[in-house]
């Protein structure tokens, strides 16, 4: 009987402490504003602190391309990672795994450029945005470039309408607006201004193509870039004028 209660206590404490490792796990994102490469792909590798960590590539927002996903495999060549990848144009008979057993099972998911728009609709559909949501509060690092950083915001401009960049509203994982491609396409940077200037948009984050921010637990903690020539920037209203904050980088090889 001793043993029998002794091993019961034992047991509690041990549910008692992985309950509370859960809970206490960083909620980490790492977006930047563009496309993605092997630094960066490497970089989130190492945020998740993992010997050959379970990396997934979600390339929604080009439907699927092939090209897309063969550049990611390419990509990840000579990396000490296993990637994956979550195709969502699929149909039942070849898909055994639900949506969300494949996101709960990696270390970390990257969400590649494209349409933000019909990215988000398609997820919201598929329910792919509360699988997304239960890893991120999990511990489960969240990232990507271009469509695949705007998503994770409240919201910001996009051109995944015909004619002109306009609003898309993003999952809300970070309670702030962002631009991505910030210097490279001319339009980005005074439409930004412009939406936040008018209280269309909050104040948020940009970031040129080859720049990146980590943020944990939804507070940016860490501006990165590849080079010198490629920045990011807090924009905010300051006494009713935009204020643009050059944060200061660390260069990633």
């Amino acid at each position: 009987m001793k043993k029998i209660i002794l091993y019961s206590i034992i047991f509690i404490f041990q549910v008692m402490f992985a309950t509370a490792q859960e809970k206490s796990a960083d909620k980490i994102i790492f977006v930047a504003g563009g496309g993605l490469n092997k630094d960066y792909i490497n970089y989130v590798a190492k945020l998740t602190n993992k010997t050959n960590p379970k990396i997934c590539f979600v390339p929604t927002a080009t439907g699927d391309s092939p090209t897309t996903i063969l550049n990611w495999y390419a990509s990840c060549e000579d990396l000490p990672l296993r990637p994956y990848v979550m195709r969502t144009f699929i149909n039942s008979t070849r898909s055994p795994k639900s949506f969300e057993e494949i996101i709960m099972s990696m270390d970390a998911i990257i969400v590649g450029g494209g349409n933000t728009l019909n990215m988000i609709a398609i997820w919201k559909a598929q329910g792919i945005d509360v699988a997304l949501r239960k890893a991120y509060d999990k511990g489960i690092i969240m990232a990507g470039g271009s469509a695949g950083s705007l998503c994770w915001f409240n919201g910001g401009s996009t051109d995944s309408r015909p004619k002109e960049l306009t609003i898309v509203e993003g999952l809300g994982f970070l309670n702030y607006s962002h631009s991505p491609h910030y210097l490279r396409e001319k339009a980005r940077r005074p439409l930004y201004h412009e939406l936040i200037l008018s209280g269309k948009l909050k104040a948020g984050y940009a970031c040129d193509d080859r720049a990146g921010l980590v943020f944990v637990n939804g507070v940016m903690k860490k501006s990165v870039s590849q080079d010198e020539e490629n920045k990011n920037y807090f924009v905010s209203l300051k006494d009713g004028k935009i204020n643009e904050e050059l944060l200061p980088a660390e260069i990633i090889k």
